[in-house]
């Protein structure tokens, strides 16, 4: 379940990234990775399997049309700070086992350097992805019962296994957390904002909203708190805490976030410890709470069905449009 806190109760203070002790140019090292070499039973990520090791070419500039490159990040506290999750024009949160969450980095206008660390998709990740055209899907492995639903999904699954030269591991990390993807070896140019087919509106913002400071959303483990900046015009990300930086030191801080109340269930996988994977339905209807230019707007969601995208509208009816640059969707239980 996650708990969503709001208004001048659930205020948090300003954090200013400090920073870090090495830019990412000499936390990483261009060591390429052996496929299945780390984690237990010889997986690439937590004790998930995966497939045999080839050769791939990155992709042409619009081969079967626009795709985006999505990418599944690691969000422990061991896991931070983040690479690359600054370029993303779409950053998804979502739960895992234990009350943790993951994020899914998802690129259209810009393709950074290094993205990482890179860790092991979901069942629900399928669901979610049905929106793109034939994305792009990065990650560092999967339960060996799922990797058959990622083969027949309308998507292209790129792993250490099936891509080794588009992966590096970092020197400052222990695994799982030192995985990362170099996005330049799967395509030679970013596809272009026509990509983007989630449903998204850009444009200005609607009359109304509240004036909003700071919100909240609590998982079972996690806890994710976004600050309006009127000096930066963007909502600074804090985890846990914590202000959510970069390996180079900037801050997390989109135009735009979206509560996006959903149906959070078990699945029928679990974990390599025995956890139960939720299943986080992003097809259906309901409520969302959307962030933008310092004020808070209550919405309604829509996407009726898998290949459809993700559309947002006012409680008269009206479109919800979305402030320009990075959006997040954090999904929240809600039940």
């Amino acid at each position: 379940m996650a708990t969503v806190g709001t208004g001048r109760g659930a205020r948090t203070r300003r954090g200013t990234a400090g920073a870090l002790p090495s830019a990412l140019t000499a936390a990483l090292l261009t060591v390429l990775l052996a496929a299945g070499c780390t984690g237990p039973g010889g997986s690439a990520d937590d004790g998930r399997g995966s497939t045999a090791p080839s050769v791939r070419e990155p992709r042409p500039s619009g081969a079967d049309g626009p795709s985006v490159l999505a990418v599944k990040i690691g969000n422990t506290p061991a896991a931070r700070p983040h690479t690359g999750v600054d370029a993303a024009d779409v950053v998804y949160v979502e739960q895992v086992e234990g009350g943790l969450s993951r994020l899914m980095a998802v690129y259209a206008t810009r393709l950074p350097e290094s993205v990482g660390p890179v860790r092991s998709a979901r069942e629900s990740d399928l669901e979610l992805l049905r929106q793109f055209h034939r994305p792009v899907l990065a990650f560092s492995g999967a339960q060996s019962r799922l990797l058959p639903l990622i083969d027949r999904a309308p998507l292209e699954g790129v792993t250490p296994a099936s891509s080794s030269g588009a992966y590096l591991r970092g020197t400052d990390r222990s695994p799982p957390h030192d995985l990362y993807l170099r996005p330049g070896r799967l395509m030679d140019d970013p596809p272009g904002r026509a990509a983007l087919t989630t449903g998204f509106r850009f444009g200005p913002p609607p009359a109304g909203g509240e004036p909003e400071d700071a919100l909240t959303v609590r998982y079972p483990a996690a806890r994710f708190t976004f600050t309006w900046s009127d000096a930066d015009g963007r909502w600074p990300v804090s985890m846990d805490g914590v202000p959510a930086t970069t390996t180079e030191g900037g801050r997390l801080a989109p135009a735009t976030v979206v509560v996006q109340y959903v149906t959070v269930r078990p699945s029928d996988y679990r974990d390599f410890l025995g956890n139960t994977t939720p299943y986080t339905e992003t097809v259906g209807s309901g409520r969302a709470t959307v962030l933008r230019d310092g004020r808070a707007y209550e919405a309604n969601w829509s996407r009726p069905g898998a290949g459809d995208g993700t559309s947002f509208t006012t409680g008269d009816g009206e479109r919800m449009h979305f402030a320009r640059g990075q959006v997040w969707v954090v999904y929240a239980n809600a039940a």
